[in-house]
């Protein structure tokens, strides 16, 4: 029977399909990392108080990168290239998702409306994370190698997405409302895509390595557009709702030493 649990049961217990799933993981992160790193550094003068929180959220985006490269090493493994097709990072700033990496690795500072642009993107793309670590999290939060990097990992996530609502919220309540909504239906109309695409991919090269029949790999891609029109027809509203989170200021302060996974 096709579920989630035995899905990436399976792409887990076989070495170099984890490889590839730990590779294209940390691969997400670090450049997720690299992204708000610079982010932090080039905030307007008039925003600076938001930098540490960028940091943060920077600084977290690293540590999961690790983690999924520590749990390559547990077993021996090395990371491989991550297939352009499956870079969900990447494939969302081939769209215009975002802030470019240009603008990013320059030294002008970023407006206001760059700033809310990231932040909305950021909510759109830390919804996504949020939930598919909480699936995880409802599956695995007790195994003995991914449990502890699970747990920690969806509560980053969820600190994230908390961070964002609140931001966006004191934006919008400043004036910017109209273009807050706006730059978020286009973020979550532009990640549906992105995202179904690269599912597609990654489960291909799945597929391939742990040498799926065509039917699994054709009931597999079925799921996928399923979810994709879905979510192009209603599942698009949860990424551009606003509301205040239960946690406030939830990247306020430095990432504690004991979260560091070794």
């Amino acid at each position: 029977m096709l579920s989630a649990k035995s899905l990436f049961q399976e792409i887990l217990d076989d070495d170099e399909s984890f490889r590839l799933f730990c590779s294209i993981a940390a691969g997400g992160e670090s450049q997720g990392g690299w992204e708000n790193g610079r982010i932090a550094a080039l905030v307007p003068t008039g925003l600076r108080e938001l930098a540490p929180k960028v940091a943060r959220h920077g600084a977290d985006e690293d540590k999961h990168g690790r983690i999924f490269n520590a749990l390559l090493k547990q077993r021996g493994l090395r990371p491989v290239p991550v297939p352009y097709e499956t870079d969900y990072t990447l494939l969302l700033e081939r769209h215009g998702i975002g802030l470019a990496h240009d603008r990013l690795s320059g030294e002008e500072p970023l407006t206001e409306r760059d700033i809310i642009v990231y932040l909305a993107h950021s909510r759109v793309t830390e919804q996504r994370a949020s939930e598919q670590m909480r699936l995880l999290l409802r599956h695995f939060s007790d195994h003995p190698v991914l449990g502890r990097a699970v747990r920690m990992i969806s509560r980053d996530e969820d600190n994230h997405l908390a961070y964002c609502h609140e931001e966006l919220l004191r934006f919008a309540r400043a004036g910017h409302g109209r273009t807050i909504q706006s730059v978020l239906r286009e973020c979550a109309r532009a990640e549906i895509r992105v995202y179904r695409d690269v599912s597609l991919a990654v489960m291909a090269h799945m597929g391939e390595v742990l040498r799926w029949s065509r039917v699994r790999g054709a009931v597999l891609a079925a799921g996928i557009h399923a979810m994709y029109a879905y979510e192009w027809l209603v599942g698009w509203r949860r990424m551009v709702s606003l509301r205040q989170p239960a946690l406030r200021d939830a990247l306020g302060t430095p990432a504690a030493p004991e979260t560091e996974f070794a």
